[in-house]
């Protein structure tokens, strides 16, 4: 019996999301007296898959075939399925984004598995098989059983701490015994240049309609350079023509989970924290005290925009020594 880890990677590299599935597949492991496999598809350096071996992988298995150095959501079920069967997985675990939500609903058929989305942490019992998860955008948790055999879980991002625990793993190279056929083509791939992508950014400094104008946007941008981060916008912003509409996050937007959201001028309604609502920690600056952004966020700065945001960038320059 073990527990499978697909470990998605961006251009051959690994994202702090799949470390923390790394931590949490090695904690699983203990509490079922079970073994930790990571899945690793597409031309990933020898370096990188080292990394895998840092966060409890006892064994490490690459996929370096040409099918899957592009997603293509069939093949990459069949690659999965194929060796959650070879490996004897008990659970397969994926990361809760855009790919991961992709993939384990059809993974949970072609297993015969039940399905739990959005697991916020370690199950609360083995039997039954219990896990809490977020639901209703966010605003709650839902204690779900899983009943079958087998489970696909999918872990929110920023729910699990990040815990080196360094295995001898050796890398092998896995060779799918049948590939599907695919007949999706991918003519040319475009990627953004110059900046911090927002879903991958660690930092995002983000502005609501409280902005007032596109022309008050210069010291948050500012702001965001300095912290190394990425800017977004809110629904509105991104309607009303101030931002570019890949900038918009929330529950029609892009679904994001950095280390740290600053929502400036944001009020929060439920369907901008549905896209924020993973991250690590929020900020909020609002000058009306009442908003519900404040309810969400673990630090708040009750103010005008057009003053608060000079003043923290002068004091990040500070700090910085600029």
């Amino acid at each position: 019996m073990s527990i499978l880890v697909y470990t998605e990677n961006r251009d051959g590299k690994f994202r702090k999301p799949v470390f923390e599935l790394l931590s949490y597949a090695y904690s699983l492991a203990a509490m079922m007296n079970s073994s930790v496999v990571a899945l690793a598809a597409g031309d990933v350096s020898p370096d990188e898959l080292e990394k895998l071996k840092l966060y409890g992988a006892g064994k490490i298995l690459h996929v370096n075939d040409p099918l899957y150095r592009t997603f293509d959501t069939r093949a990459f079920t069949s690659l999965i399925a194929g060796v959650a069967a070879a490996e004897g997985a008990a659970v397969v675990l994926l990361t809760h984004s855009t790919t991961g939500k992709a993939l384990a609903p059809r993974l949970a058929v072609r297993l015969k598995a039940g399905l739990a989305s959005g697991v916020t942490g370690l199950p609360l019992s083995l039997e039954p098989f219990t896990v809490n998860r977020r639901v209703y955008s966010g605003n709650a948790l839902a204690r779900t059983v899983v009943s079958t055999k087998v489970r696909v879980l999918t872990l929110m991002p920023n729910s699990f701490d990040l815990a080196e625990n360094k295995t001898d793993a050796v890398v092998g190279e896995y060779k799918p015994s049948d590939a599907p056929a695919v007949n999706t083509e991918v003519i040319e791939v475009q990627k953004q240049e110059g900046k911090v992508l927002l879903t991958e950014a660690s930092v995002v400094v983000s502005g609501g309609r409280g902005m007032k104008s596109p022309d008050n946007w210069a010291p948050l941008t500012e702001l965001a350079s300095l912290l190394d981060g990425a800017t977004a916008c809110s629904r509105p912003v991104s309607d009303e023509g101030w931002r570019p509409h890949e900038e918009h996050t929330g529950q029609t937007g892009k679904i994001i989970a950095p280390d740290l959201y600053i929502a400036v001028g944001i009020s929060g309604a439920t369907q901008h924290l549905a896209g924020v609502s993973s991250s690590k920690y929020i900020v909020a600056i609002n000058n009306d005290k009442s908003a519900p952004i404040f309810e969400a966020a673990q630090y708040g700065i009750v103010g005008d925009a057009s003053k608060v945001l000079p003043a923290l960038v002068d004091a990040v320059k500070a700090a910085k020594g600029k």
